[in-house]
C-alpha cells in the first residue's frame, strides 16, 4: 500500500508539474494589438550613447536597440517571451528597450532584430508576432548580428 501511495503521489507531482509548463507555452505575454495612437508620446528607446556610458557594446546589444528605435511601433506590437510583462510590467517587446533590460536578455534581442528583419522585408505586424509565437526568432545568431540600417 505504502509503495502505491507512493507512486501516485510522485504521478500527481508530475502531472501538476506539467500542467504549469503546458500553460506557461500557451500564454501569450502582453502586447499591443496595434500601433500607438497618433500623438501618443512612448518612453524613448535608451540610445546608443546611454547603453555604451553602461558598457553594452557588444554587437548585438547595440544592433537590437537600433532596431527598436528603428521599428518601435512594430514592436510595441509584439509579446516578448521573456515574460517581462509578468516580474517588469512591461505592455510589449518595446518596453525592453526603454531600459537595460534588452541589452540582458538574448530573447529580447532576437526577437527586436527578427521584427526589424522582417518589417523590412513588408511584412505586418500580426505576420511577425505569429512568426514570434511560432519562435522563429530563436533562429537569428546573437553572435553575428545583421548590420540594422
Amino acid at each position: 500500500m505504502k509503495h502505491f501511495l507512493s507512486v501516485l503521489t510522485v504521478l500527481l507531482a508530475a502531472g501538476m508539474t506539467h500542467a504549469q509548463f503546458v500553460n506557461q507555452a500557451a500564454e501569450v505575454p502582453a502586447f499591443h494589438p496595434a500601433p500607438p495612437k497618433a500623438g501618443t508620446t512612448l518612453p524613448p528607446v535608451l540610445t546608443q550613447k546611454q547603453l555604451a556610458d553602461q558598457g553594452m557594446i557588444a554587437p548585438a546589444q547595440v544592433a537590437s536597440y537600433k532596431a527598436a528605435a528603428k521599428a518601435g511601433s512594430v514592436l510595441y506590437q509584439m509579446p516578448c517571451y521573456c515574460y517581462c510583462d509578468r516580474n517588469h510590467g512591461h505592455t510589449s517587446l518595446r518596453s525592453c528597450f526603454e531600459s537595460t533590460h534588452g541589452a540582458n536578455c538574448g530573447t529580447c534581442m532576437q526577437e527586436s532584430l527578427y521584427s526589424y528583419r522582417q518589417s523590412r522585408k513588408g511584412w505586418s505586424a500580426k505576420m511577425i508576432r505569429d512568426g514570434i509565437m511560432r519562435g522563429d526568432y530563436k533562429l537569428l545568431d546573437l553572435q553575428n548580428p545583421e548590420p540594422v540600417n
